[in-house]
Order: C-alpha cells, then sequence, then structure tokens
C-alpha cells in the first residue's frame, strides 16, 4: 500500500508539473503520419485479358496479355462499347484514328490513392499488334476524371464503366452524415464538360453500378436506409435500380444480392451467399412498367459444390457468364465461363491453364463478347520477401502532416524524427526514416512499438500473440540498441514485467520514467503504470480497474494525458471507443465513439498533444468485400480527431485495412523517401480465409447439405 501510495504521489506531481515539461516539446501539430495498410504492398495488381474460344469449350489456345503499366496498383477493368464517341467526347486531336485504337478503362492507385485511368493502345483485334504492342510502353494513358468540388479529392474512385456522354462510377468524397456508414456512392460525370451529379441519395450507400445496356437503369448493391451493421464477410446488401440519368425512380428490385451486372434490359445477373453456405450466381428476370421495374422470377444458376461470384456478362453474348470461383482442385481464385446456350450449362477454365498459382479477380467482357479481362497479381508468389516500403500518399492537409503508408505494423519514430521501429510479426525492425536500410532488431514475435523519449536507441514492444485472451504469456520487452551505427553489436534485451497475463502496448511518459500498459492480470485488460528502467519489479500502479478491456494507450508529448481504447461502454461486444485520462487517474474522458457497435482503435497523439490520430470502421465499407483479396475486416480507414472530440478528419479512401498509425513531429516530404517496390510484386496474399472450402466439404460428407 505504500508503494501504491508513493507512486500516486509522483504521478500526481507529475501531472501538475506536465505544463513545464511541455516548453520542451514541439509545439505544432505538423508533421508526418505514417500508417500500415494489410497486405497492400503485395497486391502488384494489373489488368490482364485472354480471348476466348471460339466453341467456348476450350481454353488450351487462349493467350493471356497484360493491358496496363506494370508499375502502378491497376484494377476493376472496363472496355467501352465505342472508343470512336469517347475520343471525340474528350476532344482528343487523332479520333480519325479511333476505328484502330481499343480503349480501357480502370482503377489505378498512384500517390497510394485510385483513380480512374483511360487506356489507348492499338486495337487487339489485329493478331500482329497483340503481343509486341501490350508488352511495350507504346500506349497512351491519363486520368479520365476532373476536379469534384472544384478541387483535388482524396476519395475512393471505384467500378467505372460508360453510358452515353457520362462516366459512371463509385467515389467517397462526399461525407456520410451518420457515423459508422459508408461513403461509397455512385455519380456521373458528363465527360465532355467535367460536371459531376450524385446519384445516390444522400445518406445512403451504393457498391457495385452495373449501366442497362440501353443506359436507362442503372443497378446498384445497396443496404438501403439500414446501412451497414458491421459485416465483414457478405454486406447485407439488396439490388436497387434506378434512371441513370438522374438517380430517378429508385426501386429495390432483388432481396439479398450483389455485384450486379445486365445480360438485357430484362435480365440482371447477380451473386450471394445461399443458405447452403455456397456463394452462387443467380439470375433475375425482371419487367419494367413504365418507371417500376419489377421482380418476375430468380434462377440459381451454379450449383452446390463450389463457390462462384463477382459475375460478368455482355449483351453480345446474353448466355455466356464469366465468374470468379473457388473449387477444391485449387487453392487459387480463378475466373471461368459458363456456357448456357441452348441449355448446356457447360464451365470453361479460362484462366488456370495459363496462371494456375495466381489469384485473378473481378472478370469483365469486351462489348463484342470474344475476350475476358480481369487483374490479377502481376509477379510470383515465390519472388521471397519483399524489401520495406515507404509510400507517399496524398495529404488532405498538406502544408500540416505528410501521409505515408508503410509495409510494416506498429511503426514508431525515434524522438529525433531520424528512425523508424516496425514489426513484421513475427520481429521487430528498425529503419531510416527514408525507408532504408532495414535492420531486424529482434526476431519473435511481438506488436506495439514505441521509443524512449530520453535513453537513446532504446524501444519497447510486446513480445508473445497478438488478439489473446487475458491469460495469455505476453510480456513487455524493452530493447536497447548500440549507441555505435557501425558496431555489428547485438541489441540488450530486458523483460520489464513478469508472470504473462497479457501485458502489451507500452507507451513511456515523456521524461522517460514511467511506461503506460495494458495487462489481463486483474482477469480484465486494464492499463497499468511501471517504472521504465527496472519494470514492475520496482512497482506498479492500477491506471483503471473495470470488467472490460482498456488497450491501445499512448501518452501524450506534453505529459498530461494518456490515450486509450475502450469497451468499456459495452464490455465485450467488439465495440472500441477512444478514451483520455490524466496519468493521476482522473478527468477520464471519451474522446470519440463510432456508433454502435463501432470501432476506433490505435489513438497517437499529435506533436503538439493537441489531436490524435486514429483508425475506425467511422466510415464504414467501400466496396464489397469479396471483390478484394483477404483483410481480417474490411474496413479501417484513417482519422484524425480534436482531444476534445471534434473535428474529426478522414485521412485516407480505399477498401483495404489500414491501421496502426503513428505522428511523428519530423516532417517527411515524398523527396526525402526512398521508395521502394514500385515495380515488383511479390504476391504473396491470400484470397478470403472465409471462401474456405473445408467446412462446406465436411458438410458435404457428413450429409448436412445435399
Amino acid at each position: 500500500m505504500e508503494v501504491m501510495t508513493y507512486y500516486r504521489s509522483l504521478l500526481f506531481a507529475y501531472c501538475f508539473l506536465s505544463s513545464f515539461i511541455s516548453l520542451v516539446v514541439l509545439t505544432h501539430g505538423a508533421g508526418s503520419i505514417v500508417f500500415d495498410t494489410y497486405g497492400r504492398s503485395l497486391y502488384g495488381f494489373d489488368i490482364f485479358v485472354t480471348t476466348i474460344a471460339p466453341s467456348s469449350t476450350s481454353s488450351s489456345s487462349q493467350t493471356e496479355l497484360q493491358l496496363t503499366d506494370g508499375a502502378s496498383v491497376n484494377y476493376n477493368g472496363y472496355f467501352p462499347y465505342s472508343p470512336s464517341s469517347l475520343l471525340s467526347l474528350l476532344n482528343h486531336s487523332f479520333s480519325s484514328q479511333a476505328n484502330h485504337i481499343d480503349a480501357l478503362i480502370y482503377v489505378t492507385e498512384r500517390r497510394g490513392y485510385p483513380t480512374i485511368y483511360l487506356d489507348l493502345f492499338p486495337s487487339l483485334s489485329s493478331p500482329s499488334n497483340r503481343r509486341e504492342t501490350l508488352e511495350l510502353p507504346t500506349r497512351l494513358h491519363f486520368p479520365l476524371l476532373p476536379l469534384l468540388d472544384g478541387r483535388h479529392s482524396v476519395s475512393v474512385k471505384d467500378r467505372p464503366s460508360i453510358s452515353g456522354d457520362s462516366l459512371i462510377f463509385v467515389s467517397t468524397h462526399e461525407p456520410s452524415p451518420y457515423p459508422r456508414q459508408s461513403w461509397a456512392a455512385v455519380y456521373s460525370t458528363y465527360l465532355s464538360s467535367g460536371a459531376t451529379t450524385r446519384l445516390t441519395p444522400n445518406g445512403i450507400a451504393d457498391f457495385s453500378p452495373a449501366v442497362s445496356p440501353s443506359g436507362r437503369w442503372t443497378a446498384v448493391a445497396s443496404s438501403g436506409e439500414r446501412g451497414w451493421s458491421g459485416e465483414v464477410k457478405e454486406l447485407n446488401t439488396d439490388i436497387y435500380l434506378f434512371k441513370t440519368s438522374d438517380g430517378s425512380a429508385r426501386t429495390l428490385v432483388i432481396e439479398h444480392g450483389g455485384w450486379p451486372c445486365w445480360a438485357d434490359e430484362s435480365t440482371v445477373y447477380f451473386h450471394r451467399e445461399s443458405s447452403d453456405e455456397w456463394w452462387s450466381v443467380y439470375k433475375a428476370s425482371i419487367m419494367i412498367q413504365g418507371d417500376a421495374p419489377v421482380l418476375i422470377s430468380i434462377d440459381r444458376i451454379t450449383p452446390p459444390g463450389f463457390h462462384a461470384f463477382t459475375p460478368a456478362v455482355s449483351p453480345a453474348a446474353p448466355e455466356l457468364i464469366a465468374v470468379a470461383t473457388r473449387r477444391a482442385s485449387s487453392q487459387f481464385r480463378h475466373i471461368e465461363l459458363i456456357d448456357l446456350r441452348d441449355g448446356r450449362n457447360a464451365y470453361v477454365e479460362v484462366t488456370r491453364l495459363t496462371t494456375p498459382n495466381a489469384h485473378h479477380f473481378n472478370p469483365f467482357f469486351s462489348p463484342e463478347a470474344g475476350r475476358i479481362g480481369y487483374h490479377r497479381c502481376r509477379g510470383s508468389r515465390n519472388s521471397g520477401n519483399p524489401p520495406l516500403l515507404l509510400e507517399n500518399m496524398k495529404s488532405i492537409l498538406p502544408e500540416k502532416f505528410s501521409l505515408l503508408r508503410i509495409n510494416g505494423a506498429f511503426p514508431s519514430f525515434s524522438p529525433d524524427g531520424r528512425k523508424i521501429a516496425y514489426v513484421s510479426l513475427p520481429g521487430v525492425y528498425v529503419v531510416n526514416a527514408d525507408g532504408s536500410n532495414p535492420i531486424e532488431i529482434y526476431s519473435g514475435n511481438a506488436f506495439g512499438t514505441s521509443w524512449d523519449w530520453k535513453r537513446k536507441g532504446v524501444i519497447y514492444t510486446s513480445l508473445g500473440p497478438q488478439f489473446a485472451q487475458e491469460s495469455t504469456e505476453v510480456e513487455i520487452i524493452s530493447i536497447t540498441l548500440s549507441e555505435d551505427d557501425d558496431k555489428a553489436e547485438p541489441p540488450l534485451v530486458k523483460k520489464l514485467t513478469s508472470g504473462g497475463k497479457n501485458n502489451a502496448f507500452p507507451s513511456p511518459s515523456p521524461d522517460g520514467k514511467w511506461v503506460v500498459f495494458r495487462s489481463g492480470r486483474s482477469g480484465y485488460k486494464n492499463l497499468y503504470i511501471m517504472d521504465s528502467i527496472e519494470g514492475e519489479s520496482a512497482g506498479i500502479y492500477q491506471l483503471t480497474e473495470g470488467p472490460w478491456s482498456d488497450t491501445m494507450c499512448n501518452w501524450s508529448p506534453d505529459g498530461e494525458w494518456i490515450a486509450f481504447a475502450s469497451d468499456r461502454d459495452n464490455p465485450g461486444s467488439g465495440s472500441f471507443s477512444i478514451y483520455m485520462i490524466h496519468p493521476n487517474g482522473t478527468a477520464l474522458r471519451k474522446v470519440v465513439h463510432s456508433g454502435n457497435g463501432g470501432r476506433t482503435n490505435h489513438p497517437w497523439f499529435s506533436p503538439d498533444s493537441a489531436s490524435l490520430v486514429f483508425t475506425s470502421d467511422y466510415a464504414g465499407v467501400s466496396a464489397e468485400p469479396i471483390s478484394n483479396p483477404h483483410h481480417f475486416q474490411p474496413y479501417g480507414e484513417i482519422f484524425t480527431v480534436k482531444i476534445d472530440g471534434t473535428e474529426i478528419r478522414r485521412l485516407t479512401h480505399d477498401s483495404y485495412e489500414d491501421g496502426t498509425p503513428t505522428w511523428t513531429s519530423s516532417f517527411l516530404k515524398p523527396s526525402d523517401v526512398a521508395e521502394s517496390l514500385q515495380s515488383v510484386a511479390f504476391c504473396r496474399f491470400d484470397d478470403c480465409h472465409w471462401l474456405s472450402l473445408q467446412n462446406q466439404i465436411n458438410d458435404v460428407l457428413n450429409g448436412t447439405i445435399c
């Protein structure tokens, strides 16, 4: 008890003197924010095309051609029906040659954010042009979208298509009026003028738009007014139809469905997870009565026994359906063709024979239905481990901070801004702030990193498994690097906690005397403070107490506050809010919450202690999860907020899982970063784990599914 009283009195004094400590730290909110995106640096997507064999019964003669640049991340392509009309809309000078030109519209990520590009290249219909043209950088490519809202927009751009004179696409550039709801909406941009119209009603999110052959109707996947409720596998969406011209006559036509595509004006194909747990493709027959679409019937096209999803069809061949599949015969996602002509119901392999050991995503047809496009990683899964990547992102406030993505989790900067520590699960690494010279300093599985403010080269981390129960053995360790960079001396590792009990997420005080961390030693995950050098053997003070989880703590640079994530509003629910508390245990308050069931995690203070950066599902999801590689959760964007809970700003826009941000006072300009991995793709990512076939196969073998 005397030890506890002593530590409590020290912490009261520390809090009182924090205003003096703040005089020695930087007093501006500028600097750099660095975060991790799960798997993103491994994708290396390019768009490929293959010609459909005339009989549609064999793929033995098919040749795969790469259409995009081999350097950016390129996906979700679309072949416009009339390149010549498109060129005339864009007032392009060589429209007289348009009959010999093919066009591709697609999503490309450059500077970390998606935008929509148009590529022009010699016609694929000429056999002499196919291979040599597409393997050389002779095509023209340029962005297709103008400024949105009169400014350069940092937002998701997705699922582009052409309707008459307009580009139809998804964007997240307008915020939802509600927390934890998607910003994804469908827009129409008139190409000759750049005028953009929102087709999705305010407060509603739409995904995966598809325009009917006549251009009159657009089909979308949408949760409507009920919104997103936290789904991580199949979104709880229905299929709505509305007029492409202005979004009017919006009608719910198909309950439970996603990823619609049109075969003709009265036939829509879509996917859903069936009651037998197989993802399957369905056919909906509809009728338009005046301005009211009416559902006539729904038929299941693909049977149980394999997953089929993200269908595509061309009005030129309405009984040929391209789908992505997962079958027991392959661990990879492949593209297949379903031939329904004359009652055949034949399945034709498209990609397995050409690139068997790669995942293939989101097929689409050429206008004449003679080619199938899709995207896949351009590299090999056997290319080894990639070097560190620091990728410059487009900052919404470039005058205040730069924004970078790192290929490593839980990054943190040294106090002088010259080094970054991060983890690779397993392994703890230190790299120069420009992304060069990564060095492994600890080989064990560790998570969470933070640097001591006073002792040079001291890094704190958590040794053990992440996402574990309260009683799991996880310990806080300090790693002291050699003061001489030229000497290859091994780091000094010291264990600061004992007894396991899930001790994690250490964060030191700015005077270097204390470390706050979370521990499950009471049976619940609460916050504790201990000596930074000797650890808990010199005494320990419990900062928070209760039957909930307080975790992911960070000590402010001015010493006054400790921010943390907590589920205390609904313990055990998985819903976390961000709280702050003084180091002496007073003035607990909530900073930000992401709606009912929402998650706000991994808070980190700005250099002036006036703001927090964090990751959250505050903006819901931005795409159907099945259209992407595996993510443990298909949401998680980076936000900032003032410590009084005001001025929530979204920094990242993508359909991936962004997390574990950190904020340093050092301002890293794009020229400061030695980026790597720009033209190399390592492709070592997984397909969606929940597409595993084992559970369904076991059910079939046990007779529970016929």
